[in-house]
């Protein structure tokens, strides 16, 4: 069945930057002030205004971003923090650095999220906090995890990596919880190679993240080398290097500005793929709940296996074969080493979480993917869906 390439011709994923981000990064170049400054704070105060946020706090990655926001709400050693087990270990790791314990909740099979309707069953007396993850960018069951927070009195921590700009409710996420952390990978909608941001109604929590994020100094040290800066600081905690730099902020208020444009173009692709893909059974195509909107940051395809003769890897094989790059997201967290021999987990612990696993795999969805490059992911998967029908 293989067509066999010389090189990958579509791509997993290539980055949508421009003349624009060049002129926008060789500014702060020119300008002698490369690390976090001015440009930094405006891109805080835009990023708010963006997603409707009193706050929000610039750091060098969306692990930071999570790990802040932990820090912020108090987590201390021995406490739990509930998560899907389908997300990526950043998710699970931050409780861990303050030496909490990241407790596994099983995930919804149609949204792949965390499934509320099971979460209460995961709480106990050590538990602190509840991290829900926009799997793919499609948000969570926020009501009702907002509700069982407030009813059991848990810090709720979004994580956004996927989520920009997504909506629940005709509310931006960003703007809904105490806290929500997002991700500037390289990935992502809105990229400033690697970086994050936290944002937060809470002007506590925000001045401790800002404090936190530098070392633990206080006020503006940040700027002590510049003309209007003073040699003197005070370290008030035993903080972290998680600032970002003005060369990130200049990129990402580039990409801010083109948020709306770049979503537009991947959700064009995404419904192309999903008229293509639903006419096949073999193919179940992503379902997007009635009341809230994806980034589409991934575009994540599941195949029906019983009706297929090949299984998920070879089916990625035959694609790859055929230049088309994908991606698996994501191995549950109880599948992997350290989860199990660190906390217990096992194989048949989340049966929901596994089935998903073994059947899903994520398809190039960008804004720099051309009409054509769309046409052939759509008509190589449809080739080999086909050829290993049962």
């Amino acid at each position: 069945m293989s067509r066999t390439t010389e090189t990958v011709s579509i791509p997993f994923h290539r980055a949508s930057v421009g003349e624009e981000e060049v002129a926008a990064i060789a500014e702060v170049l020119r300008s002698g002030w490369l690390t976090m400054g001015t440009k930094t704070f405006e891109f805080e105060r835009e990023f708010a205004n963006y997603v409707g946020a009193r706050h929000a706090v610039s750091v060098c990655s969306g692990t930071a971003a999570l790990h802040l926001a932990l820090e912020a709400c108090g987590l201390q050693p021995g406490d739990e923090v509930l998560i899907p087990t389908t997300t990526f270990t950043a998710t699970g790791e931050v409780a861990a650095y303050l030496g909490a314990r990241p407790v596994l909740v099983d995930i919804d099979p149609i949204t792949l999220n965390i499934d509320a309707s099971i979460v209460e069953d995961k709480i106990t007396p050590k538990t602190r906090a509840l991290i829900p993850v926009h799997m793919a960018g499609q948000p969570c069951d926020l009501s009702e995890l907002h509700s069982i927070a407030r009813q059991r009195g848990l810090h709720v921590i979004e994580d956004a990596a996927h989520a920009l700009p997504s909506e629940y409710k005709s509310q931006r996420i960003g703007s809904l919880s105490e806290l929500t952390a997002f991700s500037f990978y390289a990935t992502k909608t809105l990229t400033t190679g690697e970086g994050g941001m936290i944002t937060t109604d809470n002007a506590d929590y925000a001045a401790r993240m800002r404090m936190m994020r530098l070392h633990g100094i206080s006020g503006d040290a940040w700027k002590r080398y510049g003309q209007h800066g003073s040699w003197f600081y005070e370290v008030m905690e035993a903080g972290f290097k998680y600032n970002p730099t003005d060369l990130q902020a200049a990129l990402g208020r580039v990409q801010l500005a083109k948020c709306d444009t770049l979503t537009d173009a991947r959700r064009r692709i995404a419904e192309r793929y999903t008229a293509a893909f639903k006419e096949i059974g073999a193919l179940e195509p992503p379902a997007i709940k009635g009341d809230r909107t994806t980034s589409w940051h991934l575009y994540i395809l599941r195949l029906r296996l019983e009706e297929l003769q090949i299984n998920r890897d070879a089916f990625l094989q035959e694609l790859k074969a055929r230049g088309i790059g994908t991606s698996v997201h994501f191995i549950p967290l109880h599948l992997h080493p350290y989860y199990q021999k660190t906390y217990g987990y096992r194989r048949g612990d989340f049966p929901i979480a596994e089935k998903e696993f073994e059947r899903c795999f994520s398809l190039p969805i960008y804004a720099g993917m051309s009409d054509g490059d769309v046409e052939q992911v759509i008509d190589n998967v449809t080739e080999i869906a086909t050829h290993a029908k049962r």
